[in-house]
């Protein structure tokens, strides 16, 4: 499958979000960064069809010391995972913050996708938590 990724508007994400990261579950998709200045959505097509999101959000967690973002609210289609948009998605996310000077990206990782985000090179820091409704995070992070 050829995927094309580029950036995307702030609302277009929130559908995938909804139907991916929320079903059944009583949390917003809307999230309170979405429209900082510093904030960048991804999404990967397969043709015109937007079937991955990804949202970059500039941050200052204390476990980092160097300039980052965190990434939030990724998400594919069930028809496509597994296939490379998630991938696809992280390595145009790096490249774009690689040139904005950024030094670490981080995200709280549902605990069943720790294994794609070390594919991709992304360490565990910390230990398991639980976050309410969703169920268990680690936070990952990779150094850019």
């Amino acid at each position: 499958m050829e995927f094309n990724v580029q950036k995307i508007e702030t609302e277009e994400a929130y559908d995938l979000r909804r139907k991916v990261l929320r079903d059944g579950i009583d949390l917003p998709y809307q999230f309170d960064r979405d429209f900082d200045r510093d904030t960048f959505h991804l999404g990967a097509f397969l043709d015109t069809k937007l079937i991955g999101i990804a949202s970059f959000m500039k941050s200052s967690n204390d476990l980092f010391s160097t300039e980052q973002y965190q990434l939030r609210g990724m998400a594919t289609s069930e028809e496509v995972r597994g296939k490379g948009a998630g991938k696809i998605l992280i390595n145009n996310a790096v490249e774009v913050l690689r040139s904005k000077g950024i030094k670490t990206v981080w995200c709280n990782a549902r605990k069943e996708a720790t294994t794609f985000y070390k594919k991709l090179g992304f360490k565990v820091t910390g230990n398991l938590f639980i976050v309410e409704k969703v169920g268990p995070h680690f936070v990952m992070f990779l150094d850019l």
